[in-house]
């Protein structure tokens, strides 16, 4: 029998950290450049959007005539270009606070302008000089579906800014999350904004991930592959309107849901101040911890809807005869 032999060197281990926004592990200081967040357009004319697939974090809100708009955040995978960008909202300067990082938008009221500038957080606006080679129109949309962002180079100008902190509590892999945990399974959930929003999503087994559609149809990539994420966050919150404009009212607390691992745990949500982020706590008062991976939160309004299906019962087999 051959005797066995043993190298006398120790590979230490490479360093390793969390990634803030994901939970997933990364080497130790490979992410230490700001978040970017940008205000994607949601309209069907500017669907594909561009980079979606690769964010850590979506913040889909209602908006003007029942449709949505989603506050898109990266960190850990940058695409080369994101967008359509539009106009920002009255409520995201709470949805970015905090981040900090970067915003990038197209512009809109002055009023709302003020409101995000005084935050935080970078403004990056389509039109001004400092995003002049950086913010373009692309061929083939119609407008004002079509301003994209060169997004590794803007992060690149404001690499002075810090990296986001962590925004949620995760667990090490999907089966230590708490919707798997604690949860009901689930088969998909269907979402209604508003009379022109009514997205959806499945749990698709094969991916593990959570499939989206929008208005019964699948909500494709710029590749034809449905838009997915590891955990879906519903957060159900009040909305004022303002001069025809609806406002997100996300200081405060209410009722949540969080979806991971094909299963669904109950929550409760609260966020004390523009700058805190949201916390999420199971019926117990438990922190609730999301599986490892990208993340879409829902704010639904309270006058909206929330479905639940459950998977269809096991067919019983018969035993075998004697």
């Amino acid at each position: 029998m051959p005797t066995p032999t043993f190298s006398s060197t120790y590979l230490t281990p490479e360093p390793t950290a969390l990634a803030p926004l994901t939970g997933e592990t990364v080497p130790a200081g490979s992410l230490t450049a700001p978040s970017l967040a940008a205000k994607v357009d949601n309209h069907p004319n500017a669907r594909p959007q561009f980079g979606l697939e690769r964010t850590d974090l979506v913040f889909e809100e209602l908006v003007e005539g029942g449709l949505t708009r989603y506050v898109a955040v990266w960190h850990s995978d940058v695409p080369a270009e994101i967008g359509p960008v539009r106009s920002i909202r009255p409520m995201d300067p709470d949805i970015v606070s905090p981040l900090g990082g970067i915003i990038a938008y197209s512009g809109g009221q002055y009023r709302f302008v003020v409101m995000m500038q005084q935050t935080n957080v970078y403004n990056a606006i389509h039109g001004q000089a400092d995003t002049d080679d950086l913010m373009f129109r692309v061929d083939g949309r119609p407008g004002p579906h079509d301003v994209l962002v060169r997004a590794p180079e803007l992060i690149a100008r404001h690499l002075d800014l810090t990296a986001p902190v962590q925004q949620f509590a995760f667990a090490p892999d999907v089966a230590s999350s708490s919707a798997v945990i604690g949860g009901t399974p689930t088969e998909s959930m269907a979402l209604r904004f508003g009379a022109a929003s009514a997205p959806s999503w499945v749990w698709d087994a094969a991916r593990g991930v959570w499939a989206r559609s929008q208005n019964g149809t699948p909500d494709l990539d710029t590749g034809g592959v449905p838009f997915s994420a590891v955990n879906i966050v519903i957060v159900r919150v009040p909305v004022t309107v303002t001069q025809s404009i609806p406002k997100t009212e996300l200081i405060g607390s209410g009722e949540a849901w969080v979806s991971s691992g094909g299963m669904t745990i109950h929550a409760t949500w609260s966020k004390d101040s523009q700058t805190a982020p949201i916390r999420l706590v199971d019926d117990t008062g438990t922190v609730i911890q999301l599986a490892p991976g990208n993340s879409w939160v829902e704010l639904v309004p309270n006058a909206g809807s929330v479905a639940f299906t459950a998977p269809p019962a096991p067919v019983p087999t018969e035993p075998p005869a004697p």
